[in-house]
C-alpha cells in the first residue's frame, strides 16, 4: 500500500518514484481538490481511507521535494499521463482529422494564438489532409498576456464550452479556442495552485508536466511550442529555456505526438501593440491584408509556427513551405474567413472588425518620446509586460478584472535609430491615474545609445527529436 509520506520521503532523499507512486500521488491530488471544493459549498467532504490523505503541507513538501530533487525523463513523462488522465479528455477520433496545437511559454504581446489558429482552419478546410486545431488556452497573470482575455474583448464571444460544444465548433470551423474546463486535468488546476505558493513554479518538470498534460488532453496528433528567450520569458536563461524546450519535446514524443519546439526570441514586444482588444485589433489588421510595419515579427513568428503545424500535419513538404503556404492563406483573405466563422460560432459579434479602431476606447493616454538621439539598443521586456499589467490590461492575482482598453503601442523597435522627440510607445488606459507608474517604469529601462545593437534572431532554434 503506497501513502503520501512515503513519496514525499523518497524524493527528499533522491529516489526515482516509480509509476504506481506517481499515479498515487496524481489520484490523492485530485481527491485532495474533491475535497476542497465540498468544503468551499459548505458540504460534508467524503470520508477517505488513510492512503488516499494527502494534506496541504505534504502537497507543498513534495513539490519543493521535486523543486530541489529534480524528475528523471520516464518520471516526468509519468506525472504527465497521470495528469492528462486524472479527469475529462478530449476525443480527436471522430473528426478524422490530423489534430495540431501550438503553445506559447508567454510573453509580452505574444497574440500569435490569434493569428495561427484561423490560418491552420484555413488549410486544413483546403484538400487532404484535414486539420483541425483545438487551443485551449489561459489568462493573464504576472507579466505575461492571456489569449482568453484578448478573446473575450469581442463582444460576445464565448471561450467557456463543453466538450461536446467544442467538438461542434471543430466540426464547423476546424478550429476552436476555449479555456480549460473544469473537469479537464483537474490535477493542475490544484497543483498549479498549490505551486504559486511555495515557490516551486519554476522548476522545469512542474511546468513541462503541466503544460503538456493539459496540450496532450486535447488528444493531439501534433504539438508545436514556442519557448520564449531572453528579458520577457517566463525562464531566466537561455539554458533553461532550451532544457525546457527539450523535455516538452521528449515528453510529447513518448506519449505519441509529433512535437518541435522553437526557441524565440523575447527581448522586446512582439508586434505593435501588447494589451488586449489593442492585440485583436492588430490581428484583425493582418487578417484583413493592412500589415504595419511594427507587426513584422509577429507576421514572421506567426508563419513559422504555422509552418511547423502544417509540416506536422503533412500539408507542406517542410516547415518553409509550411510558413509559404500560411502567409499565402492569410494575403488571399482565406484564413480571415476562417476567422469570421470561428468568432461566429463563439457567438462573437464580427460587427467590431468593421472598425477595429472605433472600438478603442481607452480614456486616458500618454506618449514616452526618446529623450535623446541614438540607438534603441535594449529594454527589459519583462519589465516592459509589468508595466502594461499596471495599466489595467493584467492581472497581479487570478481572478483580477482587466481592462479592455488598456495596452501599449510601439512605434520602435531594438536597433532603430532614433531623434530626440520621436514617439516609442504610446500608453493607454481607462484609468488616467494609473498611466505615472507605467510611464516611469518603460522610461527607466529604455537604453538609447550612439552605437547600434547586435540583433538577435527571432528564431533562435529549433527542437525536434530527430
Amino acid at each position: 500500500m503506497i501513502h503520501s509520506l512515503d513519496i514525499i520521503l523518497a524524493k527528499r532523499d533522491g529516489h526515482e518514484l516509480t509509476t504506481e507512486q506517481i499515479q498515487h500521488l496524481v489520484r490523492t491530488v485530485v481527491l485532495y481538490g474533491e475535497q476542497q471544493l465540498a468544503t468551499q459549498r459548505g458540504e460534508m467532504p467524503q470520508p477517505l481511507a488513510p492512503n488516499d490523505r494527502i494534506t496541504e503541507a505534504q502537497l507543498g513538501s513534495l513539490l519543493m521535494a521535486i523543486f530541489q530533487r529534480g524528475l528523471t525523463l520516464r518520471e516526468t513523462a509519468d506525472l504527465t499521463t497521470a495528469m492528462r488522465y486524472s479527469g475529462e479528455t478530449f476525443d480527436t477520433q471522430p473528426l478524422h482529422t490530423f489534430s495540431v496545437d501550438k503553445h506559447s511559454t508567454g510573453g509580452v504581446g505574444d497574440k500569435t494564438s490569434l493569428l495561427i489558429a484561423p490560418i491552420v482552419a484555413a488549410a486544413g478546410l483546403e484538400g487532404t489532409p484535414s486539420i483541425s486545431v483545438p487551443m485551449i488556452s489561459g489568462r493573464s497573470l504576472g507579466h505575461t498576456g492571456g489569449t482568453l482575455d484578448k478573446l473575450e474583448t469581442i463582444p460576445s464571444f464565448n471561450t467557456q464550452l463543453s466538450l461536446p460544444q467544442m467538438m461542434q465548433v471543430l466540426r464547423d470551423c476546424h478550429a476552436v479556442l476555449v479555456g480549460q474546463t473544469p473537469r479537464l486535468v483537474p490535477a493542475d488546476r490544484i497543483l498549479y495552485a498549490m505551486r504559486d505558493h511555495t515557490g516551486t513554479v519554476e522548476s522545469p518538470y512542474l511546468i513541462c508536466a503541466s503544460i503538456m498534460s493539459k496540450k496532450l488532453a486535447e488528444d493531439l496528433n501534433g504539438l508545436v511550442l514556442d519557448v520564449k528567450v531572453g528579458s520577457g520569458a517566463f525562464m531566466p536563461t537561455y539554458e533553461a529555456s532550451k532544457y525546457l524546450a527539450e523535455l516538452m519535446v521528449s515528453t510529447g514524443e513518448h506519449s505519441g505526438t509529433r512535437t518541435a519546439a522553437l526557441l524565440t526570441s523575447m527581448n522586446e514586444p512582439l508586434g505593435r501593440f501588447s494589451g488586449n482588444w489593442v492585440e485583436v485589433w492588430e490581428c484583425v489588421d493582418i487578417l484583413q491584408g493592412r500589415r504595419h510595419p511594427m507587426s513584422a515579427d509577429l507576421i514572421t513568428l506567426s508563419n513559422a509556427l504555422s509552418g511547423w503545424m502544417l509540416y506536422l500535419a503533412g500539408k507542406s513538404a517542410s516547415p518553409e513551405a509550411g510558413a509559404q503556404l500560411a502567409d499565402k492563406l492569410l494575403r488571399s483573405g482565406a484564413a480571415y474567413k476562417s476567422w469570421l466563422q470561428l468568432v461566429a460560432a463563439h457567438g462573437g459579434d464580427t460587427s467590431v472588425f468593421t472598425d477595429p479602431v472605433a472600438f478603442h476606447r481607452p480614456t486616458a493616454t500618454c506618449v514616452l518620446k526618446a529623450r535623446r538621439d541614438g540607438y534603441l539598443v535594449s529594454m527589459d521586456c519583462k519589465q516592459v509586460g509589468w508595466a502594461v499589467q499596471r495599466l489595467g490590461a493584467g492581472r497581479a492575482k487570478p481572478g483580477d478584472a482587466v481592462s479592455v482598453h488598456a495596452g501599449l503601442e510601439s512605434h520602435a523597435k531594438i536597433g532603430d535609430r532614433l531623434t530626440a522627440g520621436q514617439p516609442i510607445f504610446t500608453l493607454y488606459s481607462e484609468d488616467e491615474s494609473l498611466l505615472n507608474e507605467p510611464y516611469a517604469m518603460l522610461e527607466d529601462t529604455l537604453a538609447i545609445e550612439p552605437h547600434a545593437p547586435k540583433l538577435e534572431p527571432l528564431i533562435r532554434e529549433v527542437i525536434t527529436s530527430c
